[in-house]
Order: structure tokens, then sequence, then C-alpha cells
């Protein structure tokens, strides 16, 4: 059953004092939620109930706001449900009337939302944090004409893979499967598996590597033993077990120079993708192709790119989001060399980094090609994107660009913050000078002579 209107959840406490009367009402969350049509979640999300009985669901607005918090504030889904509990801010901007001391939600419920929702609906809450920076004068239209592009690797959360590791891993998931489905194995090679996965540990931190490779071909000995025991003994093999014998076949078969490797039993989507870095040659997860705005970086488009594909074939569904999410396409796109040779929709010029014999004006605008880095490094230490917790490929498109829909949040924080603090600076510099009212508006910008009339009303 779809969630209740708005009208109907409202509850009228005489006794209980509201939100609104405890709060700073010039705190930037508190403006933040005034930039946000949260109306249009509950129109755009609620054509996902089919079903008409059972018990209302949470409201759009408790569920969209939970997830924004949770990626501005880089939290776990249970962190940001027991920050919510204890923070008036944030319950004022999920909507709620009255201080609750109650959990909003269990966190399950942020996993089946995300799952509810999908790519399109994660896709829809960036598109509103783009209106709201818009709306908070963050940026103009005229921004989304020039756009920088570049990708990233979002890492999985996942261990870093071993041969020994995997291949003991798979060999036991694939008895315990075997156990629960009432094969009697012929041998499990538990106490001399662990022992080998071990020992072939102790040979790499030596650098013994004939030794080590020794402990690991018999590792993979014993899987392959007990693949071959259970294909024998399985008439009708059941779901769970056929997972893993597939799983555990296709790390049996693979070899060193292989395209497309396992590198997690229960994360077989992620990739090892190398993008020149000294720290980290090699990085497991997904490719995020990132777009922002030349001038503020402002993130218009983030979409994972399954497969490791080139840089530049990323361009054409990359500028598609940006299109879609905010309603043009750009007229010029930034990027590095790494896009040399792609292909740009027309109407729309790419423009690659040392690039000659430009006019002075596209010189200018190329030297902004950089702004795209910091916001990566941003995301990956203010927010969540350092790490991808979320299931499945599904799970990488709805963590990308959710990441991508909290960097915008923090800077639209950061901008009302400083925009406050300037605004309400200056205004106690011309009440200690006794300024008139008209001489102490117009002494300010347009833009924060009108705050400055909204904040006095």
């Amino acid at each position: 059953m779809g969630p209740k209107p708005a009208d109907e959840r409202a509850d009228h406490d005489l006794f209980r004092t509201e939100l609104l009367n405890l709060i700073n009402q010039r705190h930037e969350l508190v403006r933040l939620a005034g930039l946000i049509d949260w109306q249009a979640f509950e129109a755009e999300w609620s054509p996902q109930f089919a079903s008409t009985t059972g018990r209302p669901a949470l409201p759009t607005r408790l569920m969209a706001a939970l997830l924004y918090l949770k990626h501005v504030y880089a939290l776990s889904d249970e962190d940001v449900c027991e920050g919510w509990r204890e923070n008036p801010y944030w319950q004022h901007f999920s909507g709620e009337r009255y201080f609750q001391h109650e959990l909003p939600c269990d966190p399950s419920s942020l996993v089946r939302w995300r799952q509810r929702i999908g790519e399109a609906g994660c896709e829809w809450l960036l598109a509103h944090s783009i209106e709201a920076a818009r709306k908070g004068g963050l940026i103009k239209r005229q921004s989304l004409d020039h756009v920088v592009l570049d990708t990233t690797v979002q890492p999985k959360a996942i261990a870093h893979p071993t041969d020994s590791r995997l291949l003991n891993r798979a060999r036991e998931q694939l008895v315990d499967a075997a156990q629960r489905e009432g094969i009697e194995l012929r041998q499990s090679y538990a106490r001399v598996g662990q022992a080998a996965e071990h020992q072939a540990g102790r040979y790499a931190h030596a650098k013994q590597y004939r030794r080590m490779h020794r402990e690991i071909r018999k590792l993979r000995t014993w899987l392959g033993r007990v693949i071959r025991d259970v294909q024998r003994k399985a008439n009708g093999v059941g779901p769970e077990l056929k997972a893993k014998l597939d799983i555990a076949t296709r790390l049996h078969a693979q070899k060193r120079g292989d395209k497309n490797k396992l590198y997690a039993l229960h994360a077989p989507e992620a990739e090892c993708i190398a993008k020149g870095k000294a720290r980290t040659p090699y990085e497991f997860g997904v490719k995020v192709s990132i777009a922002v705005t030349a001038k503020e970086g402002l993130v218009v488009g983030m979409r994972s790119m399954p497969g490791n594909p080139y840089d530049g074939h990323t361009v054409g569904s990359q500028l598609e989001q940006v299109a879609i999410l905010t309603g043009q396409v750009p007229k010029i796109v930034l990027a590095d060399r790494g896009y040399r040779g792609a292909q740009t929709p027309e109407g729309t010029r790419l423009l690659i980094s040392h690039t000659r014999r430009l006019p002075n004006r596209l010189k200018k605008l190329l030297k902004r090609r950089q702004v795209v880095e910091p916001m990566i490094g941003h995301m990956k230490s203010d927010g969540l994107l350092a790490k991808n917790w979320l299931k499945g490929a599904t799970g990488d498109a709805l963590h990308a660009i959710l990441c991508g829909a909290g960097h915008n949040l923090r800077m639209i924080l950061a901008h009302l913050r400083v925009l406050y603090c300037a605004v309400w600076g200056l205004m106690a510099l011309a009440a200690s000078l006794e300024w008139p009212m008209k001489a102490q508006t117009s002494a300010l910008p347009s833009l924060m002579a009108r705050r400055v009339l909204l904040a006095r009303d």
C-alpha cells in the first residue's frame, strides 16, 4: 500500500512544542528543506506501490530525506537512523512537525526503498539536488553549458583478493552448501585446506614464491575434487548449491592471464581497474563516469560503467544522462587526454587537455578541467564513494548516483552557511554604524540584499 498523504499524517498536539519553535530557522538544513520540492517525490514514487491493501508505506519525504542525509554525512543505514532520532534539524528536514523519540524506521527499510525506486528514482534525487542548487543561487542556467567529464573507480567493499584465500573460501562454501543439501562427500579437506591457506600467506610474506605456488596448487586440486564429488552425487541441485557450484567452477578454471576474473565470491561483478596511481596501482570495483559544471563543480551526471570501458566510449551515455537531469545538452565538454577520439552529439564540442592553437577564451575555459579532480576527492573523503557496500551491479549504479546527490547537497549547505555568515556580518556592521535600512540594503549586492530582506521578514 502506498504512503499516506501528508494531511492524513499531520498530528496536532497542543501540549507539545513544534520543531519550528525549537530550532534556528536560519540554519542551513532548514533553508535547504525549503529549496527542495518534496511533493514531487510522492507523485513520482507512488506508481511503485501497485497493491492497495496492507500496511501503508513510509512517507516518501522521510525516505528521500534519509537517503540524502546518509550521503551528505557519509553514514551507514543504521547510523543515519540513530542520528535522526537525536537531531531536531534532521527531523525537520524530513518533514516532522514534533520532535520524535523513536527511530524513523528499521534500517532495512532503506534497503527495500533503494530496490523499489531503482536507478531512475536515484536519478530523480540527483535531479532535485541540481534544482535546489539553482534555486539557492549556487549555479545559474548558463553554468550548464560548460561541463567537465572524468572517470574514477568506485571500490567495492571486498578484501584484497589472493588465490589462496579465494580457493579455500570457495571450497568451504561449497562443502557447507552440499552438507545442507544432505550430500555426503568423500572428504571436505577442512583441516588441510585451512593449514595450506595460512602457509601460503607465510610464504608470500617471506617472498618464497615457489613454496607459495605449491600450496596454491594443493588448494586448487582440493577444490576440483570437491567440485567433481558434488557433481557426481547431486541429482536435483538446489538454487543455493547451484550458485555455489557455478562460482567454484569459475574460480577453479580461471588462469592468471584471463579476463573477467573472479575477485570476490560475494561480489562477482567486481573488476580490477588500473588508473595509473602510484599509491594504488589496482583498484577493485567499477568504473564511474562523472560530469560536473566547469565553474562551480556541481555534479550534473554520475553513472556506473560496468565492463571497464574506454573513457571515450562513455561520453554518449554520460551526456544523455546530463540532458535528462538538467533539461539541456552542454555546449562545451572539457576532458583529459583519456577521452581522445570520443564522439559527441551534434551541437556539443569536446575540448581535450593540452590542445594547442585555441583562442584565448577557450584556453582560459580549458584550465577549468581540473575542477573535477577535487570534487572526486571530496566525494571519496567526505562522502561514501571510497567504498561501496551495496550488493550487485544494481547497487553499484545506485550508490554512484546517490554519492553525486550527497556531494551536491554538501555544496549547497556550505553555500548557504557562507552566505548566512556574510549577510549577517554585514548587517551587524551596518547596525553598529547606524545606517538606515535603505542604505544597508543598497550597500550589499542585489542578491544578498534580497536575502537580507527575506531574513528580516
